[in-house]
Parts: C-alpha cells; sequence; structure tokens
C-alpha cells in the first residue's frame, strides 16, 4: 500500500513536500531498528513527510495531532486505540511470522 501511495504522491504537481497524499510512519520501535525503515523506504523510494519512532509509546494521539485520514498496523494492540481515533486496517503477516506469538502475548495483557 505505501510504495502504490507513493507512486500516486509522485505524479500529483510539484513539490512533493506540499502534495495533498502525505505519508507518516508510526512505528512502536526504536533505535537501533529505525534505520531498517529508513533503509527499507529509500531502497522502495518512497517519500515519507514525518516519521515517528515511539519506542512502546501508544500511537493514538500522535494519529490525532497529525490529522490522519487512515491507519495501518500489523498488532491488533495498535489498532485498538487507533481506532477510536482514525479508521483502521490491519497488515497481515504470514502465519509464521513471530508476529503472531508478540500478538497472543498482547492479548493475554
Amino acid at each position: 500500500m505505501i510504495k502504490k501511495l507513493s507512486k500516486i504522491q509522485k505524479h500529483l504537481p510539484p513539490p512533493i513536500e506540499l502534495s495533498p497524499i502525505r505519508i507518516a510512519i508510526i512505528t512502536a520501535r526504536n533505535a537501533p531498528s529505525h534505520m531498517r525503515v529508513i533503509k527499507t523506504l529509500r531502497k522502495w523510494g518512497v517519500y515519507v513527510d514525518e516519521a515517528y519512532f515511539m519506542g512502546g509509546l501508544a500511537k493514538d494521539k500522535v494519529l490525532e495531532a497529525f490529522g490522519a485520514h487512515i491507519f495501518f498496523d500489523d498488532q491488533d494492540v495498535h489498532l485498538d486505540s487507533a481506532s477510536k481515533i482514525v479508521p483502521s486496517g490491519k497488515v497481515p503477516y504470514s502465519s509464521d511470522s513471530p508476529m503472531k506469538e508478540i500478538e497472543k502475548a498482547n492479548k493475554k495483557k
């Protein structure tokens, strides 16, 4: 989805910084894993307007302040609070992913 949004963004009149399509990354990760996110986005050629590395903090306040129109995440724990602020969709991942165990552990809390 982010690659498609980025392609649309590139076809709009310049400068890209003033595009009506703004992309923000809001991740629960923090240093040093932030470099993986940055390198991946660069490799994909995705322009990001803002990036927030939350270090495990809730994302809903940032989404509200940013004025997000839609939010995607791979964990229900983040989607539950965010969905009260903005329409939210789950990003699926393979059933053998370690994320399945993290999600189960979060549901037990």
